[in-house]
């Protein structure tokens, strides 16, 4: 292995590091849910709820929003992790709906 290697190595490493100890995002407080760019449910995350769109359904439940069926092809945002810190989306592109984390 060259000096190049080792370097390249190294920075992998440290980076892989930072993002082990890298603290979590902060946890929100509030739930929006838009469909094509209009609010369409705003509520805190602490109160568990069921809400259906035009082909989504979304569950608030246990401070975490997820998106428990969309009739849309492919159903990635039916597979994406539940979330819960302030900045994460789930984004169901085919039907303009978007599940965001506030504060």
């Amino acid at each position: 292995m060259k000096k190049g290697d080792f370097i390249v190595i190294a920075i992998v490493l440290l980076i892989a590091a930072a993002f082990l100890f890298y603290p979590k995002g902060k946890s929100g407080k509030t739930v929006v849910i838009r469909e094509q760019n209009r609010v369409i449910y705003k509520a805190e995350l602490n109160k568990n709820n069921e809400f259906s769109l035009k082909g989504n359904t979304v569950i608030i439940k246990e401070n975490t929003a997820y998106m428990k069926n969309a009739d849309c092809k492919n159903q990635i945002c039916v597979k994406h992790n539940p979330i819960s810190a302030v900045g994460e989306t789930i984004a169901c592109l085919p039907n303009g709906v978007t599940v965001t984390i506030e504060e």
